[in-house]
């Protein structure tokens, strides 16, 4: 491959931002969880970013209805597993968790989409994936048992991170499909279409629960959730794709975990102790090795709404 141009050198920018985001989305979620009820922050995120997108892109909808009407069902799919269950656990995580722990779990994506890939499409893990794999959930279960992996089993664990470990299985579902599917829209018009399918599922919810309203305590929040990692995050990831590759680009999020906790301990007060350094360690050397895969099969970007 040939020397990167200026403009690609400066690409590598963009993913940085976008995980930077992510992982501030992360520790605000942990933030508003004492202001705001998980069913609405997660409500209010898709209708601020469905307000934003919809002048745009209703025309474009209308245009190519014909287009999107026999993709429905699939979209409805991946609505769920990526903007209601995933987001809807992670928002109900964040009341029994840290910020931190939370960051770390969410790195744990790559090893879930590994063996979810094998059940669905047969895509068998060579033995590199396998070891890595391991590895990364022996660090996950350190980091959740806080260094003591039997006080994990006897004390039954934290219940935080079960829910957050929970989220991520499903975000891995989304992937996998995002991949087998290889759905034939424009980007925006898929994602502002599994937007309006993820209204659609909290309504019911919504009509359980009940709906806080928005006041000053969740304001800023609520606008930040819509509009940097509902709109802006994905926009720069997608560029990036196009311009250094998926590979490159999804090394990125191995910094997720270090991002929220930085964050977190400058804003939330929270700690970073031996347990998170040891547990993230391994799952992080994990992760690479599970990834050793990538070097025979190229991998195809995949949308992400984190």
């Amino acid at each position: 491959m040939g020397q990167l141009s200026k403009y690609q050198k400066w690409a590598f920018v963009l993913p940085l931002i976008a995980v930077l985001i992510w992982s501030l989305n992360i520790a605000v979620t942990r933030y508003v969880a004492d202001y705001i009820s998980p069913v609405s922050i997660s409500f209010y995120r898709w209708l601020v970013a469905f307000l934003i997108l919809t002048p745009f892109m209703l025309p474009k909808i209308w245009q190519q209805r014909a287009l999107i009407r026999p993709l429905i069902p699939k979209l409805a799919v991946l609505s769920a597993f990526g903007m209601v269950l995933y987001q809807g656990l992670s928002y109900a995580a964040a009341h029994y968790t840290t910020a931190t722990n939370m960051g770390i779990v969410n790195a744990f994506v790559p090893i879930f989409t590994i063996f979810i890939s094998y059940l669905i499409l047969k895509d068998r893990p060579n033995r590199f994936a396998i070891l890595g794999s391991v590895l990364s959930f022996a660090g996950l279960l350190y980091v959740m048992g806080q260094g003591h992996i039997s006080s994990l089993f006897m004390q039954g664990g934290h219940w935080g991170d079960a829910v957050m470990v929970l989220a991520v299985g499903f975000y891995a579902f989304y992937g996998v499909f995002l991949k087998k599917w290889q759905l034939k829209l424009p980007l925006m018009t898929s994602l502002y279409v599994q937007i309006g399918f993820a209204l659609v599922y909290h309504l019911p919810f919504l009509l359980w629960f009940g709906l806080d309203w928005i006041n000053a305590e969740n304001a800023a929040s609520v606008i930040y959730a819509g509009v940097f990692p509902s709109l802006i995050a994905p926009l720069l990831w997608m560029l990036a794709v196009q311009v250094i590759g998926p590979n490159r680009t999804s090394i990125f999020m191995n910094l997720m975990p270090v991002f929220t906790a930085i964050i977190a301990s400058f804003w939330l007060a929270e700690s970073w102790t031996i347990y998170h350094s040891i547990g993230g360690f391994m799952i992080l050397v994990g992760i690479i090795l599970a990834q050793k895969k990538s070097l025979k099969l190229p991998s195809r970007a995949l949308e992400s709404t984190t």
